[in-house]
């Protein structure tokens, strides 16, 4: 069965973009069929997989005016087994369509577009936007799962209470299969007291919703040079430098989604 996994969080730099392109690279790596889904007028998704303007006409946008069949916008990686829906600037422009007060089921745009594409894929990641505007709504309502995560920095928790609200509000309306896969604790520094703080503060609240390793350690991604360098690149942490610390926690984080987590 195919899974469609929403990485969100309202609150920007918090590695939400870093968290689902190197998520869905691992699980390619892994022998799975994935498609990566940039739903962020930032597009820095579809920029981290090294596509560019030029490469692509047709983006997330046109598929949910209607214009585009999901299937008409999907990009080839150079990367084994993963896809890409692409996003554009414009993309913005897509809120005017959501508050069209004509347009019925307007939250779930996304899911309907996914439907007919889901079963060609085990996986379906999507990098929503840094805002709980329409386009959040709606990848979250097309997903069967989210992932949260939380940068280990001051006002880290900020916010997170929207969120959780948010995603209780919609498993009651319009997608009661929603459930948090888990958060993530990023841009960790062991030599920060408060990256070790706010791992407390998460641990003592979250528990149960922290990835664990083989070790059942908790699954951190470290702040790590070869992260930030990677993008720049045009490749995820997992090909450009499989070995740092941040390719490896990204490769545990898959390994626990592999197993069900």
């Amino acid at each position: 069965m195919s899974e469609v996994i929403a990485i969100a969080n309202q609150k920007g730099g918090v590695g939400k973009t870093t968290t689902a392109v190197n998520l869905a690279a691992a699980l390619a790596s892994n022998g799975k069929k994935v498609l990566l889904i940039d739903a962020d007028p930032q597009t820095n998704a579809t920029t981290s997989l090294g596509f560019n303007r030029n490469d692509y006409e047709y983006n997330i946008y046109h598929v949910l005016i209607g214009i585009k069949k999901m299937s008409e916008v999907i990009l080839t990686s150079k990367f084994k087994n993963l896809d890409m829906v692409p996003a554009n600037i414009g993309l913005v422009g897509v809120e005017k369509e959501f508050y069209d007060p004509s347009k019925k089921n307007r939250e779930l745009l996304l899911k309907k577009a996914i439907k007919p594409i889901k079963k060609n894929y085990d996986y379906i990641i999507i990098d929503s936007p840094p805002a709980l505007g329409p386009i959040t709504i709606n990848s979250l309502g097309a997903a069967d799962s989210v992932i949260i995560p939380i940068q280990c920095e001051y006002f880290a928790l900020e916010g997170l209470a929207q969120l959780l609200n948010t995603i209780n509000l919609l498993k009651k309306s319009i997608n009661p299969k929603l459930e948090i896969k888990g958060f993530l604790p990023t841009m960790y520094s062991v030599q920060n007291n408060l990256s070790k703080q706010v791992l407390e503060d998460l641990s003592h609240h979250f528990k149960d919703n922290l990835f664990l390793d083989k070790k059942k350690d908790f699954i951190i991604v470290p702040r790590n040079i070869k992260v930030a360098e990677s993008p720049s690149y045009g490749k995820p942490v997992t090909e450009y430098a499989h070995k740092s610390k941040g390719a490896v926690a990204y490769n545990n984080l898959a390994k626990c989604i592999l197993k069900g987590k």
